[in-house]
């Protein structure tokens, strides 16, 4: 009886450490794709009032998890009976992030706020409505995301037996929600962490210093994870064309991967945002 307990025990032993050295192969494998998921919802979460940040931020990352939840089971599903069909989910998604990449640059160039228009726009984004509006797109785009993710970590163990692909999948998926949207945390208090440093020292020595670098750096940090974010979309739906249509792979063999990268997702998301305006303006017609 007790020499079955510790063979149990010995054979779960065996299988973490299976699991423990897929999941570092797995998260080595990721760790790109987690660069740009960290780019992309630091930048959504952030704009909200200091009150709701963390609230906003829980609300995303229960979605996150959700998002996991409910894509983990359907990869490995669908990876046994109907493995074309995560390729074609992954090429839709990779039209929805560059459709977002571009949208925001010609949002950028074309249809910035004029001066005087300030106060209007932020009443417009003002409510619960906009709060929510703007989590739909947070988890939204974590959704593509979380695909890539938890697609690329079974990649990784396709070879593997079904449970390490199970428990190998799950330990990328909830270190990547736990590791992302940790960090994004310390990022949308970085400001609130400052002004507390400069109040309790009465704006004295040097962690008086550290808390106003802290507020300064604040904006600089949004407005280049903003760059970055996009920057980050059109890449991701680049290099997902690329690793999932061979023509796309052989393409424009002498230009730099990631060069390559940036131009297909440039390209998609051109396409992607005319497709939108002009059924827009078609069902706007009828």
């Amino acid at each position: 009886m007790a020499s079955g307990f510790f063979a149990i025990l010995d054979d779960i032993g065996a299988l973490m450490d299976d699991v423990a050295a897929t999941s570092k192969i797995a998260t080595r494998k990721t760790a790109g794709i987690l660069g740009d998921d960290l780019a992309v919802n630091a930048e959504k979460a952030t704009g909200f009032l200091s009150s709701r940040e963390l609230p906003v931020l829980w609300a995303i990352t229960k979605g996150s998890l959700l998002n996991k939840l409910i894509i983990i089971p359907i990869a490995l599903v669908l990876n046994v009976f109907l493995p074309i069909a995560i390729t074609i989910i992954l090429i839709l998604g990779g039209f929805y992030l560059a459709y977002e990449g571009v949208e925001k640059i010609m949002e950028y160039f074309f249809h910035r706020p004029k001066k005087g228009h300030e106060v209007v726009e932020e009443r417009r984004e003002d409510g619960s409505d906009a709060e929510k509006t703007k989590i739909k797109a947070a988890v939204t785009t974590d959704f593509i995301l979380s695909i890539e993710i938890v697609i690329i970590g079974l990649g990784t163990v396709l070879e593997e037996r079904l449970s390490i692909q199970i428990l190998t999948v799950s330990v990328v998926a909830l270190l990547a929600t736990v590791g992302v949207y940790g960090i994004v945390a310390l990022i949308v208090r970085m400001d609130d962490t400052g002004y507390d440093l400069i109040k309790r020292t009465g704006d004295k020595g040097w962690p008086a210093k550290l808390g106003h670098l802290l507020v300064n750096s604040l904006p600089v940090v949004i407005k280049s994870l903003a760059v970055i974010g996009t920057i980050a979309l059109i890449l991701v739906s680049g290099g997902i064309f690329v690793h999932n249509i061979d023509y796309l792979h052989h393409i424009l063999p002498a230009l730099p991967p990631l060069l390559k990268e940036m131009v297909i997702g440039l390209v998609a998301g051109i396409i992607a945002v005319a497709i939108l305006a002009t059924g827009k303006k078609v069902f706007s017609r009828k």
